[in-house]
């Protein structure tokens, strides 16, 4: 079915545009005969270049060089009812059409080859972003998960945000969601390392500071081997980790320089979870020590929602924040997936259509707790 759909909207493209080809041949013919039917003192085969100019629009170089060739036979054609061929003033003129008509196709062909490569950097871009951010699925236990993420990049279509979901043996959920410093190509190196430190350590530590420990010799590792002279001390990530017990609301947190997620509440209620924040991973003199245990309670009917600061920072054409806890009150009963919509669709209005960083948001939402026991199972992304 979907190669049958595939197969007819390649062949409604290929119609589409041979019709709108027709365009320039028609041009060139009405110019050709409104010529020939005037006087010999009024020239309008000049205006004949406006067809291989407009033709790059629609079609590619081959095109593009046959209404250029038909234009300058339209041009000899005229000649030879207006004083003939062989006249300079039609000589200076099939020739200066014959060059502009050479020169179209060359920026064509050249734009033709661009776009190409545009499109197999965004092929590449996409295919390291599914290798390196497994995306989240639709549940996990008793959540059902939505997640988004919007690069400031579009080109690209990755950038530093990063999120993952791990599911220990005994059903708790762990979550992480983070921001790496800068954005874009530059910062896949890291956020690659803290997805994979964390795929590998998630199950192996019993509480969330070790976990962050962890993390933290990760990145100051790499920071120390990859780490420019010039950015010494300036490569750092915020982090926040969550652990979700499969049969307890008692929701766990820590905090490494990250926002505060919000807690909703059916019937309009947003909450802020109180965090103690340590320091975000890969700042100079961070200990161990440093990484703190938040408690809060996430009960059946809440949603939990992580962002990163793409999200609370993006400003409007008046400089103003997006008041993400402000929108999403009126979106407190919504499925995640519609919250995630509605999230998307907002915060795209609030800033013009574009972000000036990435941004990446999951909503988390409790439908019930479960004593279950589950196989250990990874899951991650970097966008839906």
């Amino acid at each position: 079915m979907g190669a049958r759909q595939s197969l007819a909207r390649l062949r409604q493209s290929w119609q589409s545009s041979h019709a709108l080809l027709l365009l320039p041949i028609a041009l060139i013919l009405i110019i050709t005969v409104v010529d020939i039917r005037t006087p010999e003192n009024v020239h309008l085969g000049p205006a004949l270049v406006i067809a291989p100019a407009l033709t790059p629009s629609i079609a590619g170089p081959w095109a593009t060089g046959m209404v250029g060739a038909l234009a300058v036979a339209a041009q000899a054609f005229i000649g030879v009812f207006h004083g003939g061929i062989a006249t300079t003033n039609h000589i200076v003129q099939l020739v200066t059409l014959a060059v502009l008509s050479v020169l179209i196709v060359i920026y064509c062909a050249i734009r033709e080859r661009r776009r190409e490569q545009l499109a197999q950097v965004r092929s590449v871009a996409e295919a390291a972003q599914h290798v390196l951010m497994w995306p989240l699925p639709e549940q996990i236990g008793p959540l059902r998960i939505a997640s988004l993420y919007m690069a400031a990049e579009e080109e690209a279509q990755i950038g530093g945000d990063l999120y993952a979901a791990t599911t220990l043996v005994d059903g708790t959920v762990r979550v992480l969601i983070g921001d790496v410093r800068g954005k874009g190509l530059p910062a896949i190196g890291e956020a690659a390392l803290l997805l994979g430190s964390f795929r590998e350590s998630a199950h192996r530590h019993t509480t969330l500071p070790d976990l962050a420990a962890t993390l933290e010799q990760s990145i100051s590792r790499y920071a120390a081997d990859f780490e420019p002279p010039e950015e010494v001390g300036e490569r750092f990530a915020t982090v926040l980790f969550v652990e979700i017990p499969g049969g307890d609301p008692i929701t766990r947190m820590t905090s490494c320089g990250h926002p505060p997620p919000l807690l909703l509440s059916p019937g309009s209620a947003v909450t802020v979870p109180s965090l103690h924040p340590s320091p975000p991973l890969g700042v100079e003199g961070t200990k161990a020590g440093d990484h703190t245990l938040d408690v809060f309670s996430f009960e059946p009917g809440d949603t939990l929602l992580l962002y990163t600061d793409g999200v609370i920072e993006a400003r409007d054409a008046g400089g103003r924040f997006y008041p993400l806890a402000e929108r999403v009150a009126h979106w407190t009963d919504s499925s995640p997936e519609a919250l995630m919509h509605h999230i998307r669709r907002d915060l795209l209005a609030h800033t013009g259509g574009r972000l000036d960083d990435d941004a990446a948001l999951i909503a988390l939402h409790r439908t019930s707790t479960v004593h279950r026991r589950q196989h250990h199972k990874v899951l991650g992304g970097h966008k839906h």
